[in-house]
């Protein structure tokens, strides 16, 4: 059986980054690294726009979050149980090691995934080894599980994370970092969910249903929920509509990520990153897809590899990016969340 990591780094791992525009009208040069499928995609990017490598050599780089208090990015890399911090003083340097657990039996990865920065002094992590959520006091270094159970029974290995301006958590639970996955003799739970942890401590399941629940992100407002689903049978991104008290009124999928894997493009469905008018870039195959809230495909960012997640920080406007083994910087004509 192959493996998510397998699927994700599988296929045309070293696909050349040559532009595939569809959208006649265009008239400009554009760069190679963008894959334009309506005319305005080339307006979010400045004319010259190009990666610039910030760091190698990572197992599998994860979980971008920019700390706008201390001008730094943190990010994990899963399989080496460390977490990174850049900043343009230092570059790259060690953070936590380990980041999850020190070693646990059973889990192929113990380390933290993702994480996200929680006002100015605490990060919020989604710990493999230890299966839970915590915070931790970015200067003390100090962690605090905020929930490690679901109605008595453990997490499978919460990865993704994202908080509300309420103080709400969203986090998705699949079984990635169980060396046997959901065959896992360590799974307590039967699903791989979605779950809301309220400013009260009180946790709520919102779906059960999904395969292989992954990233998750919020609109602007907050009324609308992003989860993407990394099953390569079922590669689609869902969103949910919330309610002011965060209960699901409905929801749907918003855009399929199907057709693309035909290409034999690597990746699958992963991390989010929001803009200010709502724009969703979402991980996928081939690299960064930026979609529309209404579900339009404007075009892609071409990593040529598997690439896990994204974030914006420094002004707003420059994208982090984790793609397999390398940290990657992007200048783009966006405004992140959090920064407009």
């Amino acid at each position: 059986m192959i493996s998510r990591r397998e699927a994700l780094l599988g296929g045309a791992a070293t696909m050349v980054l040559a532009s595939c525009t569809t959208a006649e009208s265009v008239s400009q040069t554009v760069p190679s690294i963008l894959d334009v499928r309506e005319d305005r995609f080339l307006s979010l990017f400045p004319n010259d726009a190009a990666f610039e490598t910030l760091g190698t050599g990572f197992g599998w780089s994860e979980g971008p979050a920019w700390d706008s208090a201390r001008k730094a990015l943190y990010f994990t890399d899963v399989p080496g149980n460390t977490a990174y911090r850049w900043n343009r003083e230092d570059g790259v340097s060690v953070f936590l090691q380990p980041s999850g657990a020190e070693s646990v039996e059973g889990f192929r990865e113990p380390g933290a995934n993702g994480l996200a920065v929680s006002g100015e002094d605490r990060l919020l992590i989604c710990n493999h080894g230890l299966r839970r959520v915590e915070a931790m006091d970015i200067e003390t270094k100090v962690r605090t599980p905020l929930t490690t159970e679901y109605n008595g029974q453990l997490y499978n290995s919460p990865n993704d994370l994202i908080e509300a301006s309420d103080g709400a958590i969203y986090f998705t639970d699949p079984p990635y970092g169980l060396a046997e996955g959901d065959d896992s003799p360590l799974k307590e739970m039967d699903v791989n969910g979605v779950y809301r942890r309220g400013p009260d401590g009180t946790v709520t399941r919102l779906f059960e249903d999904m395969t292989q629940p992954n990233g998750i992100a919020l609109s602007p407002d907050g009324r609308q929920l992003y989860i993407t689903n990394s099953d390569p049978d079922n590669p689609k991104l869902r969103v949910a509509e919330l309610s002011n008290e965060g209960e699901v009124l409905s929801h749907r999928w918003l855009f399929d990520m199907t057709p693309f894997m035909a290409e034999d493009a690597p990746g699958l469905p992963d991390g989010m990153a929001i803009t200010t008018e709502g724009l969703i870039l979402s991980t996928g195959p081939g690299g960064i897809f930026v979609i529309t809230p209404e579900g339009d495909l404007l075009g892609r960012i071409l990593t040529g590899r598997a690439t896990a997640n994204c974030a914006f920080g420094e002004d707003g406007r420059t994208l982090f990016i984790t793609s397999h083994d390398h940290l990657l910087r992007l200048t783009t004509e966006m405004t992140g969340l959090g920064f407009g």
